[in-house]
């Protein structure tokens, strides 16, 4: 609203939230050098997800962290973790729980990597779409700002991510369901892994797929119908189909 009233230039956000499809006025012209993309294990007493005994606590409200963490330990009881990030530590620290998952980006621009016991990465695990990278926004009618704002853009980063929303897009996803997803440059190439999960059952549908960087797109795409081609769609609130 303070960007519509024309208090407001731009605004900064993390890109995991921001929706799919982003409406006029309103554009994207800068995702900055994306941080850490992992969860991360975070346990006073445990090193790794390998290490929690059977039945222990485990604390996260994302479906998509859900639905992993059932996949490889259905033993472990999960419960409910909402708040910002202080307050999910202190929670853990009062022994609410034994271990609980955040993203790195987020420990780490605080300066509390200290406290992670573990990175969840691929294979095993991957990522919502576009976790760790940061979009700044302006409206699409004020070209001089939006010009200022490119200067920031990292090339690698939208590239990345572009594929991993487009993935999401085409499952008609969000950030409130199990759909995870990590994009990665290998020379000229992109590399998109995608997953959706159940976060009830443990139950993975997971693809991957190569194609040219330039189009990001594309792969998504492409990775998108992978899945829906393998019963991810099931899995899905929304109306994706084959």
């Amino acid at each position: 609203l303070a960007m519509l009233r024309g208090e407001a230039d731009c605004a900064v956000h993390s890109l995991k939230d921001v929706p799919m499809v982003v409406e006029a006025p309103f554009a994207l012209p800068a995702f900055l050098p994306r941080a850490d993309h992992a969860d991360a294990f975070i346990s006073n007493q445990f090193v790794d997800i390998a290490a929690l005994p059977p039945g222990a606590c485990v604390g996260t409200s994302s479906l998509r962290r859900q639905a992993q963490l059932r996949a490889l330990r259905p033993d472990l009881e999960i419960r409910d973790l909402r708040g910002n990030v202080n307050t999910r530590l202190a929670r853990l620290d009062a022994g609410d729980y034994d271990a609980i998952v955040l993203a790195c980006a987020g420990i780490l621009r605080l300066d509390l990597g200290a406290r992670i016991r573990a990175r969840l990465a691929p294979p095993s695990w991957l990522p919502a779409p576009a976790q760790g990278a940061i979009a700044v926004e302006c409206r699409d009618d004020d070209p001089a700002v939006a010009e200022l704002l490119a200067g920031l853009d990292d090339a690698a980063t939208r590239r990345c991510v572009g594929a991993e929303r487009a993935m999401n897009r085409a499952l008609h996803g969000s950030c409130h369901v199990p759909v995870a997803a990590l994009a990665q440059l290998q020379g000229n190439a992109l590399v998109l892994q995608g997953l959706v999960g159940d976060a009830g059952t443990g139950r993975l549908v997971r693809a991957e797929a190569s194609g040219p960087a330039h189009a990001p797109g594309s792969l998504g795409g492409e990775v998108a119908q992978m899945l829906l081609a393998r019963g991810a769609g099931a899995l899905l609130p929304g109306p994706a189909t084959t």
